[in-house]
């Protein structure tokens, strides 16, 4: 993959040999973010675990101390007084059937995060086909399919956000944007990681971080020094 000269220069400043501590790599990360928008700066995570096996799963959400600094649109599929709740707690589109329809027959996907209560799991259950592959579908474990679906909707507009393992056992998730800075973005690093490492599966053997590194959306990627989540 050719790069170019912006990246080449940004990758210049980053020392492949090194695995860096966390503020060190956040700073060497917002010097390396040439772009003329506020990139965004995501965590790579590979774990020692196996996400073919049922107990190796790691996947759960946590609320960012400083959110993500992204306006996350909220739809919520809930009836009766969930509904007056949803739209208070600042849902950005409320309904049931008539927002299911909407999805399955226009393909609308103008949304973030689905959350919806366990009552309405029977409407969205049908849009599995739609919503799974895009990662939209609601999940008891990250807190999008719950009976407080006021609490659900704040956490989310707050900058909640879901991890989970991919097919190569390595999570990516956002942890803010560029302009936040060295300590912000710490604050989030750490939020983040500790979910990480709280959430590891009793089957999981060896070391259980293998790589961990951080990168702007448009900028090379640095690594830090895994030992000190083990």
């Amino acid at each position: 993959m050719k790069h170019g000269k912006k990246y080449v220069d940004s990758a210049k400043l980053v020392d492949r040999t090194k695995l860096y501590d966390t503020n060190e790599a956040l700073d060497t990360v917002i010097k390396t973010a040439t772009a003329k928008f506020d990139e965004t700066v995501e965590l790579h995570v590979k774990l020692g675990v196996d996400s073919r096996h049922a107990d190796q799963q790691v996947r759960g959400a946590v609320v960012l101390p400083n959110g993500t600094g992204k306006n996350v649109r909220v739809l919520a599929i809930c009836k009766g007084e969930n509904e007056k709740l949803a739209q208070e707690a600042g849902a950005d589109y409320v309904g049931a059937e008539d927002m299911t329809q909407k999805i399955q027959q226009e393909n609308w996907m103008d949304f973030d995060v689905l959350i919806t209560t366990p009552d309405c799991m029977g409407l969205v259950g049908r849009l599995g086909r739609i919503l799974g592959p895009r990662g939209l579908m609601p999940n008891p474990k990250a807190g999008t399919v719950t009976p407080d679906i006021a609490r659900a909707i704040k956490e989310a507009k707050a900058g909640k956000i879901e991890y989970r393992l991919d097919k190569t056992n390595i999570i990516h998730c956002p942890i803010g944007k560029v302009s936040f800075g060295v300590e912000k973005l710490a604050e989030n690093f750490d939020t983040l990681m500790g979910a990480i490492v709280k959430a590891k599966p009793a089957a999981a053997k060896g070391q259980y971080v293998k790589s961990c590194a951080v990168a702007s959306t448009m900028g090379p990627s640095v690594r830090i020094n895994p030992t000190k989540f083990v």
